[in-house]
C-alpha cells in the first residue's frame, strides 16, 4: 500500500555525489514504490542541495526493517555522544579536538 506520506525537512551535512562532496541543504523521506531497490516498497531518502542542481543528490531505498534497524542505530549513536559534544540548534561547534580547535586525529576501525 502506498502511503504518498512525504515529509520534507531543512538539513545541515555533506553529501558525496558523482562530482565529490557537496554541503546538503534539503533531505525528503517518504515511503512508496523504489526506483532500483528490489522490494515492492522501500523506506526513500533523498539529501539535496537543490541550488547546486540535480547532480547534487543523494539518493538511498531501504526495504522496511533495514530502515528500521538504521532509524536505532542512529539513535544508539546520538545517544553515545558526551555532553561536551552536544552543540543546541542554531550553533556551531568547531568539532572534536584540542583547546584549539584543531580536529582530533581520526582512526579507522577495524
Amino acid at each position: 500500500m502506498c502511503t504518498y506520506l512525504t515529509e520534507h525537512i531543512a538539513v545541515t551535512g555533506s553529501g558525496k555525489g558523482r562530482e565529490g562532496w557537496f554541503r546538503l541543504t534539503d533531505a525528503t523521506v517518504y515511503y512508496d514504490h523504489p526506483v532500483h531497490a528490489l522490494d515492492e516498497h522501500t523506506l526513500n531518502i533523498d539529501l539535496a542541495a537543490p541550488a547546486l542542481g540535480p547532480a547534487a543528490r543523494v539518493a538511498v531505498e531501504l526495504d522496511a526493517d533495514s530502515a528500521e534497524r538504521l532509524i536505532e542505530a542512529m539513535g544508539r549513536a546520538l545517544a553515545s555522544r558526551p555532553d561536551a559534544v552536544v552543540v543546541p540548534r542554531g550553533k556551531s561547534f568547531a568539532g572534536c579536538g584540542d583547546p584549539d580547535g584543531r580536529p582530533a586525529r581520526r582512526t579507522r576501525r577495524p
